[in-house]
């Protein structure tokens, strides 16, 4: 590639959009001055999949599964943030038992999220040790979804008023063994990590943005909350069962690499915290609004044939024409294990969305790379990368 501004020795290396340190289909064009990155330019769009746009042509109903699609490691959270979009659109209240079961499903899934980072972070910084361990917890809540919602990964479990089918004692004996058991295990992450010379010296004081910065370019979730910044939707927004748990948020201090990592550790003592409220304070009753959107389904998957798909997954057209008249668009955001997650949806009197848009964490996340890269050595580039912990499916839509 030939650039007449570059100076003779600087460089232009091309990282990705194949490269397994970048998490996914991410293009990065480096300008370097021997180890010295001189510029940094992110390229996405490479796993572009059209979900906003699809969504315009399907019944909201429909439109749910396209969510597991989006953060493919957060799938119960992308479902009940669309949930949470429609039911504030049509005006239905959730049941409280289904508030305490996505709450419980969220924090899980941030769990397996964090996991999955710690996992791949510490292997791109050179720690292999660490995502032996991780993939071990991450594999027993799998095996907890498979058995509430039939999937491992793209559940589709949430429904617009609800939940699709309840939990029983199996589960909750199992995910309370694990909740009593984690936070022992997270002792164990830490004891392979924080006492590793290599990865402090790689994390410390690199990748460093301020809490103005980290303001200032949209940031939310651990990436801003390690700049000391105290912003987290489920104390400031709360939904779903959050507003009877007691949870702190955690921050950091200097806004590095190491901070961040510290934030999501902290995180994950946090989330089974939550969800030992939870399983104590979970009431009995329906998961279902009484409201709620009237999707005939098939009772048992053994009598599914093509006549009961085509006829009996949708919705009644009326009923949801007859709610949205009131209200014309709306807006409503989770917090993702990655940040703000949030859907904007307006309404034309139809059963099918006229715009559906996305706010993505990946895709404001990685917007910061520059910042973060530029300046820094060539090795820091992973360790940034992984310390915003993108998903490109999010991230490109």
């Amino acid at each position: 590639m030939k650039n007449n501004n570059l100076a003779e020795k600087e460089l232009i290396v091309n990282m990705g959009p194949q490269h397994p340190a970048t998490h996914g289909v991410l293009r990065l064009v480096l300008e370097v001055e021997g180890e010295i990155i001189k510029k940094c330019t992110p390229y996405i769009g490479y796993l572009h999949r059209g979900v906003e746009k699809l969504s315009e042509d399907l019944t909201y109903v429909q439109s749910l599964p396209l969510t597991d699609r989006l953060d493919y490691l957060s799938s119960m959270v992308n479902n009940v943030g669309f949930a949470l979009a429609v039911e504030k659109l049509v005006g239905i209240n959730v049941p409280e038992r289904a508030k305490f079961i996505r709450t419980i499903m969220s924090e899980m899934t941030r769990i397996c999220s964090h996991l999955v980072w710690l996992a791949t972070h510490a292997l791109d910084i050179g720690a292999m040790t660490v995502f032996l361990y991780a993939m071990r917890d991450r594999e027993y809540l799998l095996e907890l979804f498979e058995m509430i919602a039939g999937a491992r990964l793209t559940v589709s479990y949430s429904r617009i008023g609800g939940v699709r089918c309840d939990i029983n004692d199996e589960f909750l004996d199992k995910l309370g063994k694990f909740i009593n058991e984690f936070p022992d295990r997270v002792e164990e992450y830490e004891t392979l990590i924080d006492r590793n010379r290599v990865w402090l010296k790689r994390t410390k004081g690199v990748g460093v943005i301020s809490a103005e910065e980290a303001i200032n370019y949209g940031l939310t979730g651990p990436v801003l909350r390690g700049s000391g910044v105290y912003y987290d939707v489920r104390k400031f927004f709360p939904y779903d069962a959050y507003d009877q748990v007691e949870f702190e948020v955690p921050l950091g201090k200097n806004g590095d690499i190491y901070d961040r990592y510290r934030c999501r550790m902290l995180e994950f003592r946090q989330s089974a915290r939550i969800i030992k409220q939870c399983i104590e304070k979970i009431p009995s009753g329906s998961i279902l609004a009484e409201n709620a959107l009237r999707i005939r389904m098939p009772e048992s998957p053994l009598k599914i044939d093509k006549q009961d798909i085509s006829f009996e997954l949708y919705i009644e057209d009326k009923q949801i024409e007859s709610f949205i008249e009131k209200f014309p668009e709306v807006y409503a955001s989770v917090e993702a294990p990655r940040g703000e997650l949030g859907f904007y949806i307006v309404c034309d009197n139809s059963s099918k969305p006229f715009r559906v848009r996305v706010r993505a964490p990946s895709f404001v996340h990685a917007g910061v790379l520059p910042k973060l890269c530029e300046g820094s050595l060539i090795a820091d580039v992973i360790a940034n990368i992984g310390s915003i912990d993108i998903i490109l499916g999010e991230c490109d839509r």
